[in-house]
């Protein structure tokens, strides 16, 4: 990981994020994960790969009161968590760690919501970043499966269990957590109107028992193409990032 850092706002600077220039950068996706989490203030948190913290921070900016756990594999961005949640007065402990093999301690507890980013590319089938942090952060070296397990078995009782994935990637993430968890629920995010969605969030719930549902698409930006400079948001999308609205699964 690239030693210079920045430190960027979100959510209009209620939550600041010091992160790499060079490496991994977080962007609307972990934004977008946080507002889907159907958290209640009192409730136990666990993110699982949670980079600088971007997400948990962003929920926690908008559900108080939220114990939160995080797990990071690489140190250095284990290390900018800590101090993010430091900074931002964020009741969060941090776990180095490879999820895959949590601590003993962590192992014991279980958590009303589970919520991941995990990597989106296959590195069978891509290119390695040059930077190590960012190729960790995007090319799976834990198997999809083992991210669905290791939530599912953190899980209390009718807890949920929240990923932002790749479209492409979805099948392969509604097989794995078809064996662990049930009420799956699928909401495609639309770049534009007119074109196929790239980005999907996906909720299961321990124990649930209701249908599949695929709910309508969510459109991120206004217009079929990107026509002039600056933001093109829809409203409900720039009241997620801006505001920090959650972002509910209908």
């Amino acid at each position: 990981m690239s030693a210079a850092l920045t430190q960027n706002d979100f959510l209009n600077g209620r939550v600041t994020l010091w992160q790499p220039k060079g490496g991994y950068r977080a962007g609307v996706d972990p934004v977008l994960l946080a507002a889907s989490i159907p958290a209640q203030s009192g409730q136990q948190i666990l993110e699982l790969g949670s980079g600088a913290g971007a997400a948990f921070l962003c929920l926690a900016a908008r559900v108080p009161n939220l114990a939160i756990h995080a797990v990071e594999v690489q140190p250095e961005y284990a290390a900018l968590a800590h101090r993010n949640a430091r900074d931002n007065d964020a009741d969060a402990t941090i776990w180095e760690g490879d999820l895959a093999a949590l601590p003993a301690d962590l192992r014991q507890r279980q958590f009303d919501h589970v919520l991941a980013n995990p990597p989106y590319f296959d590195r069978t089938a891509s290119t390695a970043a040059q930077d190590a942090g960012r190729d960790m952060a995007m090319g799976e070296d834990t198997t999809l499966s083992t991210w669905v397990e290791v939530a599912a078995k953190r899980l209390a009782p009718k807890g949920t269990a929240t990923f932002v994935h790749r479209a492409e990637r979805l099948p392969d993430l509604l097989s794995a957590m078809q064996d662990a968890l049930g009420s799956l629920q699928v909401m495609p995010l639309q770049a534009r109107a007119g074109r196929d969605a790239n980005l999907v969030l996906v909720r299961g719930v321990k124990g649930g028992r209701a249908a599949f549902r695929l709910h309508a698409p969510v459109r991120l930006h206004e217009g079929d193409a990107h026509t002039h400079d600056g933001e093109s948001y829809t409203a409900q999308i720039r009241a997620v990032l801006r505001d920090g609205v959650a972002l509910p699964f209908p």
